[in-house]
């Protein structure tokens, strides 16, 4: 029973084992560490609340629900006793593991641990260990180790490998008659160099009216991955597919997203597709949706495509000559094993593309436009970083993204009218409050940022456009993103906000996204005239939403993990470095040239005096000097330690 001064709510830990408990959207609750019980990290508790020297406190008074029972951490025998440290920086407790449940696990060997019991006045709950993955250090043990901590599969069921094998290559004559014909028009995909899931294509011919018919072709997965079968209820469990550093875990098995589903270069392919008529101010003036048979001529990675864009507008500017890009086309666009006229085809296709994708990029002025640096590592054979590096979005990936957007519009235009439920992407309203902050933030760097509901759009894209090649870039997009509301799937469409449409879904990638399968699954109802109301589609949208945050939340740890790594024998080594963020203990800068973050304690700031933290305005204070560190400031630090387990970097302050 809930009493008059107590709340339910979910607790956040922080790393120092204080917690925060959240009530509702606009209230947040300060528990300090020994008023946690035994709580875990968001586990559902119930709060007492109560004022302590003027500010409001909480004690959980008890647990309700586990958020999880399964934890991953290394294991530390001590003089007959066995605990598991948690690689968790939020989970504020050791686990202690009775002999008889340690499986024979080894001191520091990575392992997954199921929670058993916690007794009341003890300091550590008890466990048993499920599974040893391996020796700390070991690359496959710690990536396998994150998709263990979100609860995310790392390997195949055998009666699902067994029955993705059953799948054959060949496409039957009489599947082929059921299908529009598209092999004969020039098609092609582009995807990163390293990528085997190839998801998309595109085609294109030139029509007598003098408008173009644009294919977009999607991997006709729910063809061959039935509802019902093994495969799919896996796929819908997983709902995405997994990219952590040097690895993708696959929604589905590699027979199927590496060979028989993937749109692989010369080979024929069943897809679903979206084809369009548009004039060359990239207007849609017709569309047709079905499934068909194509046959991709040629894979561009992005950098060849690129290389094939930047050709021609080098010549197009007097830069170089018609042999050069000749050269260019041979060399560094991957065409050199074909044909003159064929290498001109596609080359010339490619341009045609961004020419159109141009058109419809400036026709999207409500959208949100973020291009930001993803952060990369070059790996030696034993998955050690070596390097780091940023990928930047160029006109080829800008390419294939317009006419990604544009096939998910369509579809999702399609469905709407249909007249039953369907799945949408749904991209709610800024936060009002984060944006007033940002605003502040802007003042600070010069920049200004007009909040009012019918300019902050416009706003925003200049702000993102002014802080190009700026070292606060990567800084204010983080607290942009940190404004915006999380795209989520819903049968109750809201429009996107950060594209500016009122329709949208995701149709285009479902070798990755079980999403775009069940989009696939409606739009074929629609055109069997047989659309139906899918009770669990609402059930089936929270899982997928719940899978896509623990996938997202891996991807970044694998990154974290890698930093860390990175910086792991560069103790003492001096960077330049921004505040990106400041908290109750202390402030986390990134490395300009690296984009590794990390921490500066309080206690670290200065050995001569104690550090107050102001987070109304982003900044920590000295007590006697007033030297101030706020938000955004250049700094240079040193690392100063390393802990792998809890991907934590700390740094010193130098100046």
């Amino acid at each position: 029973m809930i009493k008059e001064n107590e709340n339910v709510g979910q607790i956040d830990f922080l790393n120092n084992g204080n917690a925060y408990v959240k009530i509702d959207e606009n209230t947040e609750v300060f528990i300090f560490k020994k008023n946690t019980l035994n709580a875990l990290h968001l586990d559902t508790v119930r709060i007492s609340i109560f004022n302590r020297e003027g500010k409001r406190e909480g004690k959980v008074e008890e647990v309700l629900s586990r958020f999880k029972t399964q934890y991953v951490g290394t294991v530390q025998r001590n003089k007959g006793i066995t605990f598991v440290i948690p690689d968790s920086y939020k989970c504020p407790v050791d686990f202690l593991i009775p002999e008889e449940w340690t499986m024979g696990a080894l001191d520091k060997q990575k392992v997954v641990i199921e929670f058993h019991k916690w007794k009341e006045g003890t300091r550590s709950p008890y466990g048993k260990i499920i599974k040893i993955l391996g020796e700390i250090g070991n690359n496959n043990v710690e990536m396998n180790s994150i998709m263990y901590e979100y609860g995310l599969p790392v390997d195949f069921p055998p009666k699902v490998e067994a029955e993705a094998e059953d799948i054959s290559f060949h496409i039957p004559d009489e599947e082929i008659k059921k299908r529009r014909d598209m092999r004969d028009v020039l098609t092609f995909t582009i995807d990163p160099v390293d990528a085997k899931d190839f998801d998309d294509a595109l085609s294109i011919k030139k029509l007598d009216d003098g408008n173009y018919e644009i294919g977009i072709h999607i991997a006709d997965v729910t063809h061959y991955v039935k509802p019902g079968s093994l495969i799919d209820k896996e796929a819908r469990s997983r709902s995405t597919s997994v990219y952590l550093v040097d690895r993708c875990v696959p929604m589905l098995p590699e027979k199927l997203s590496n060979g028989v589903c993937s749109l692989r270069p010369h080979e024929t392919k069943l897809c679903y597709s979206v084809v369009v008529k548009m004039n060359e101010n990239g207007d849609v003036l017709d569309r047709w949706f079905g499934r068909t048979v194509i046959y991709s001529d040629h894979r561009f990675t992005y950098e060849q495509a690129q290389a094939c864009i930047e050709a021609y507008d080098k010549l197009k500017k007097k830069e170089i000559t018609t042999d050069d890009v000749g050269r260019i086309l041979v060399e560094d666009a991957g065409l050199g094993n074909m044909s003159f006229l064929k290498a001109g085809d596609l080359s010339g296709a490619v341009l045609d593309f961004n020419k159109l994708a141009k058109k419809l990029r400036d026709k999207r002025r409500d959208s949100i436009r973020m291009d930001g640096a993803e952060v990369r590592f070059k790996l030696d054979e034993n998955g050690k970083p070596l390097d780091v590096y940023f990928k930047t979005q160029k006109d080829s990936n800008h390419l294939i993204e317009e006419f990604m957007l544009l096939a998910n519009k369509e579809v999702s235009m399609l469905l709407s009218k249909s007249g039953f439920n369907s799945i949408y992407r749904t991209h709610d309203t800024p936060n009002e409050e984060k944006l007033e902050s940002l605003k502040n933030v802007c003042i600070n760097f010069g920049y200004e940022l007009d909040t009012t509901k019918e300019n902050i759009k416009k706003s925003l894209n200049k702000l993102l456009d002014d802080i190009k090649g700026k070292p606060e870039e990567n800084m204010i997009e983080t607290l942009v993103t940190r404004c915006m509301s999380k795209a989520v799937y819903s049968s109750k469409n809201i429009g996107h906000y950060g594209l500016g449409f009122e329709y949208y879904t995701h149709f285009t990638s479902p070798i990755r996204r079980y999403a775009d399968c069940i989009a696939h699954r409606e739009v074929t109802e629609y055109l069997n005239g047989k659309p139906k109301f899918d009770t669990e589609l609402d059930e089936v949208c929270e899982k997928i939403n719940v899978r896509e945050v623990a996938a997202a939340k891996a991807q970044r740890d694998s990154i974290k993990y890698k930093q860390a790594e990175y910086l792991q024998d560069k103790i003492g080594k001096v960077f330049r470095g921004m505040v990106s963020g400041v908290t109750d203990w202390g402030v986390y800068v990134e490395i300009i040239e690296n984009k590794c973050e990390g921490m500066i304690r309080l206690n670290d700031i200065s050995s001569i005096e104690s550090y107050s933290v102001d987070l109304k305005n982003y900044r920590v204070v000295g007590d006697q000097s007033g030297n101030v560190v706020r938000l955004g400031d250049e700094v240079t630090v040193s690392v100063k330690s390393i802990n792998l387990d809890k991907k934590i970097i700390d740094f010193n302050l130098i100046a």
